[in-house]
């Protein structure tokens, strides 16, 4: 069985968003893992249309070449950390359109998460572990949040830090979230293969 590759992907898509600072550490933290392989994919970089098919591709196949693009890439993946950044208590809508374009890509599938903000991202860490389920994801209980003093120590919001300045805070629930989505990408690749 081949190591899981596991995609993580930004959902900030603002030109002044945060995300790349959160992303850049959990990289430089995970490159080296022994058992997982991750990939950065920014939404950025994916040129999705708003979801405008007749329907889900579990009904029909899609047909804008974006949107199958973006499902071809989302089925090299056996599973997901989604770095997520909560507006308005919920998750961006760049990353609910990136979900709503693919379906079955998704299926039985982990996702973890590195979420921040003011209260840790906790709300849109909830919201999104609903869509997942939906689409028939397995969300994961531990997840890496920045939020509160440690999220204004590292933000331009406040003092725009390192995140060395309090990866010390972090290290703890990224083992543990590591840890769960090495089981589960493992478990879920075997059984789907």
């Amino acid at each position: 069985m081949t190591k899981p590759r596991i995609g993580v992907i930004i959902s900030s898509t603002r030109d002044t968003r945060f995300a790349d600072k959160p992303a850049g550490w959990l990289m430089e933290k995970v490159k080296d893992h022994p058992d997982l392989a991750f990939e950065l994919v920014d939404l950025r970089d994916q040129d999705l249309p708003f979801f405008n098919e007749p329907a889900s591709n579990l009904w029909m196949p899609s047909s804008d070449p974006r949107a199958v693009a973006w499902q071809e890439k989302l089925a090299g993946f056996d599973g997901f950390v989604f770095v997520v950044a909560e507006y308005n208590r919920s998750i961006t809508g760049a990353l609910k359109n990136a979900l709503d374009q693919a379906y079955k890509e998704w299926n039985r599938k982990p996702f973890a998460a590195l979420a921040y903000g003011s209260l840790g991202g906790a709300r849109a860490l909830e919201h999104l572990r609903l869509i997942g389920i939906e689409l028939q994801m397995v969300p994961l209980r531990n997840a890496v949040h920045i939020g509160g003093g440690d999220f204004f120590t590292v933000s331009p919001l406040g003092a725009n830090g390192p995140m060395s300045e309090i990866e010390g805070h972090l290290e703890g629930s990224l083992k543990a979230m590591l840890e769960e989505l090495t089981w589960w990408a493992r478990t879920l690749q075997t059984a789907r293969s």
